[in-house]
């Protein structure tokens, strides 16, 4: 059960840091007020937030493997 909310967590992490790296790079204008559109500052908290999520799934890979 945890493993399976591990999987849920990282990949959440993953698609909201892809998310805000196409609004920060101006590839998703929506909603078209939003703050995040076109800066650049949130291209980098996407790629920490998706990098994140990567390494939140291979460790629940990892334990599961060893348990």
């Amino acid at each position: 059960m945890s493993r399976t909310v591990g999987y849920v967590v990282g990949l959440l992490m993953i698609l909201l840091g892809l998310i805000w790296i196409a609004q920060g790079s101006g590839y998703f204008p929506y909603p078209s007020s939003s703050f995040m559109i076109n800066q650049s500052i949130w291209v980098l908290w996407g790629s920490i937030m998706a990098v994140a999520g990567i390494a939140v799934t291979v460790i629940i890979s990892r334990l599961r493997r060893r348990g």
